[in-house]
Parts: C-alpha cells; structure tokens; sequence
C-alpha cells in the first residue's frame, strides 16, 4: 500500500523567518488521520532565514534527525555540543533523560531541512549529539543507511529506537530497491526531483506512506534526492 500526501496537502505555518511544513500533526496543526506513522512522529519540511533559527529549548525521550536539504545549521546544546551540519549531511540528537538545544542559520542563504522524529525504544538513557557527512556519491544509484538503532548498522550514525534513516540519489532512469518487510512502515520522501513507486509519482517534497511492501523499487523520473524512514 502506498499513501501519497502530496505537498500541497501538508499542514504548517510561516512565521516569517521560519516556513514549515509539517507531513503530520505538529503544534498548532492537528490531523487525525496523519498523526504518526508506526514509531516515526514527525516530519517537518523547515525553510529557516539567514541569521535566524530555532532558540533554545529543551526535549526528552525523542530521536531528532536533521537532513540538511540546502544552505547549513549550526547545533548548540547544554552539554557543550556545537556543530554545523551542511547540505546532504544529517545530525542526530539523542534527547533522552533530557537536553536544551538551539538551531540557527548562520548562512547568508536560506536553509532547508528535513527534521524527522522517531519515538525511542530505549529511555532513561542520557543525551547525546553526533552528525556526519554523507558525500552524495556514495549512495549514487543505492541506499546508504544514514542513521539507525541497528548494531549491524556500524557505519550509520546510532539512534535509539527501532527504525533507521536512509538515502539515495539516482539518476533519470536510475532504480534502486530497499527490503522493507511486510512488517514495517516506511516514509519516503524527496528532497529533489521526481521518483516513482508501484505506478504512482512522488514529486519533490510530497510524502509516501508505505505498508505492506516485502520489497520497495523507485525509480526516478527525474534525477533525485531521496531520504526514507524504515520505522517499526
């Protein structure tokens, strides 16, 4: 089964220097029927204005994933972490038994990140904080695991929980396979381009909702930028 949520159909807000999107229920935008999907809570499509960002503020029990789509955000947190993740590379953030954090732009562009939130099945752990480049020519024409909760994952950045992050760019023409399982979820979305899925389009920033489905093909219309949630 696959669940198409085009963009246009997306919840969100634009606060001026902050336009977002939201692919299910999040602050002031409530959607019963698009709440969550499996363990994955949020996906939010975050368009952030030069010098401006997100000020502190804190979270617990939530793995917080930043997909940096364009431009930069530079991550400060209580525990001294400090870090600027760039375009097609992603930062996780452990909230754990509790962190206080801020996300600016510091560009002199706009930034736009994907910020995913996966519920953790393991709590009472403390924070943590990690990001990684993921050069875009690695996962050319496949699926590379960006961040996961796996122990056979030893490459991908760890999150907590039983899910993982996955990307994959391919070329017009190019396809690429994922084994997600009759007994998973994923979520699938393009940063770039157009891909298709068992016949139906997925544009740049429209959500797919995928159940049901031993093996997922994409294929690219166009060339593209794809990041999927595999969730429990």
């Amino acid at each position: 089964m696959i669940d198409l949520r085009p963009f246009s159909t997306l919840g969100g807000a634009d606060h001026g220097w902050l336009n977002a999107k939201h692919h299910f229920s999040f602050a002031g935008y409530y959607d019963p029927d698009r709440t969550q999907w499996g363990n994955l809570r949020v996906w939010n499509d975050d368009t952030i204005q030069p010098g401006t960002g997100f000020p502190p503020h804190p979270h617990r029990d939530m793995e917080i994933i930043t997909y940096v789509r364009k431009g930069a955000i530079t991550h400060e947190d209580n525990l001294g972490n400090r870090g600027r993740t760039e375009a097609g590379d992603v930062q996780v953030m452990s909230a754990g038994t509790g962190i206080a954090h801020s996300e600016y732009n510091r560009e002199d562009q706009e930034t736009q990140i994907f910020q995913i939130w996966i519920l953790p099945t393991r709590t009472g752990e403390a924070a943590g904080w990690g990001a990684k480049p993921f050069p875009k020519g690695e996962r050319s024409g496949r699926f590379i695991t960006l961040a996961s909760g796996f122990a056979e994952d030893g490459d991908a950045l760890p999150i907590r929980t039983d899910a993982r992050v996955i990307g994959a760019t391919l070329r017009a023409g190019e396809s690429a396979e994922y084994r997600l399982g009759t007994d998973r979820r994923g979520y699938l979305v393009p940063a770039t381009g157009a891909v298709e899925i068992d016949g139906i389009r997925v544009n740049a920033r429209d959500g797919a909702a995928i159940k049901d489905v031993e093996t997922l093909t994409v294929t690219a219309i166009e060339d593209s930028e794809i990041v999927l949630v595999d969730a429990a």
